[in-house]
């Protein structure tokens, strides 16, 4: 991205791809309309340096609070107080037009720096239920972003400040949005996918599941799915003896594409996730991220659920019995899948890079751009 631009914000945002894919669709959009963008994030982030410019990728030291140890909160309090610091003399130097925070505790020194020095702020969180990060922040800030309505429905004090923008999609997920859902016919295209943090159990669930499906079913499959590199044989092997097709890989770069090619998604249910499944209307089963201390997947999977868009099952039901009755009675009703994509479509927002972007102007006092 071309920082030569004139004026600029602040984007932070945690080195994860549900923080860093709103932030990029942002950022997008802004230098479009002629605003330089810089990133402040953690070191994880370093592997999306194609999409920033090296002199606009700023590394803040962060920290995220995990559990009560006097020790690890002592240096988690360090690491925040270095990155405050940090980001304090970056928007000296910057001199940004707002500070925009997309959650995570990589963004806490940015947006608090910003705060104390008096430049507008603003935050957006993706998920149907406010993160720690962003509860700390949000009293803190001029402006807040919603992904969904409700977001704020128990804080009646910051609901006055909040806008429901949508969550910032990538530009391929819109451009896969393109494509109208079909429902199957002579193949079941599956896709199963579960982010870091939710591959192994799509490992070990989901082609047991399809051993348990009737021989003429799993003749018409068609599966991609990603496994860790540790599980890929025995995924493989498993689908394989089952004479299933299956492409399994543990990463997919075109997975938008993918998406808009399946009948019916098998995944964790992330922020990204469920943005994009929803913005791309394709129907899915969900199992939610157990144990999170926000219940933010538990959260986000209930409100494409409660459209009529997905299946939320929880990780303890979550078995293979289980899934081979779903997938079997969603083979067997096409109709039903079709309705579940059009549900999931209804809440997908397209244009909620563009709309975020009015609000961080309207911030910055630069809405006439």
């Amino acid at each position: 991205m071309d920082q030569s631009q004139s004026p600029s914000v602040l984007v932070a945002a945690g080195g994860t791809g549900g923080h860093l894919f709103p932030a990029v669709a942002l950022a997008s959009v802004l230098v479009e309309r002629g605003i330089a963008v810089h990133l402040a994030t953690d070191r994880r982030a370093i592997r999306f340096g194609n999409t920033f410019a090296d002199d606009a990728i700023h590394v803040v030291a962060s920290a995220t609070v995990r559990g009560r140890n006097p020790v690890a909160l002592t240096r988690t309090a360090a690491a925040l107080g270095l990155g405050v610091f940090q980001a304090w003399r970056l928007i000296g130097r910057l001199q940004p037009a707002a500070v925009i925070g997309f959650g995570g505790y990589p963004s806490v020194p940015p947006v608090l720096a910003a705060v104390w020095r008096g430049a507008p702020t603003l935050i957006h969180d993706a998920n149907a239920v406010v993160g720690r990060a962003n509860r700390l922040l949000a009293p803190r800030v001029t402006a807040i972003a919603t992904t969904f309505p409700e977001t704020f429905r128990g804080a009646p004090d910051l609901a006055g400040k909040a806008t429901l923008t949508g969550n910032p999609v990538r530009s391929a997920v819109i451009a896969a949005a393109a494509t109208p859902y079909s429902p199957p016919s002579d193949v079941l295209r599956l896709l199963i996918f579960g982010g870091s943090q939710g591959a192994r159990i799509m490992a070990d669930i989901v082609p047991a599941a399809i051993a348990l499906l009737q021989g003429e079913l799993r003749s018409r499959l068609h599966i991609v799915q990603q496994a860790r590199e540790e599980d890929l044989a025995r995924v493989r092997a498993a689908y394989a003896s089952l004479s299933v097709a299956a492409e399994v890989a543990p990463f997919f770069a075109d997975l938008p594409a993918r998406i808009a090619a399946r009948h019916l998604v098998v995944a964790r249910s992330g922020a990204s996730t469920v943005a994009e499944v929803a913005a791309i209307g394709r129907p899915s089963i969900l199992v939610p991220l157990p144990h999170a201390i926000d219940q933010d997947q538990f959260a986000n999977a209930g409100v494409l659920e409660r459209a009529g868009g997905a299946l939320r099952l929880m990780q303890e039901a979550f078995t293979p019995e289980r899934l081979a009755i779903e997938i079997a009675a969603l083979a067997d009703s096409p109709e039903r899948l079709t309705a579940m994509a059009a549900a999931a479509r209804s809440l997908g927002r397209l244009d909620a890079a563009a709309r975020l972007a009015d609000l961080v102007l309207k911030v910055a006092g630069l809405a006439c751009r």
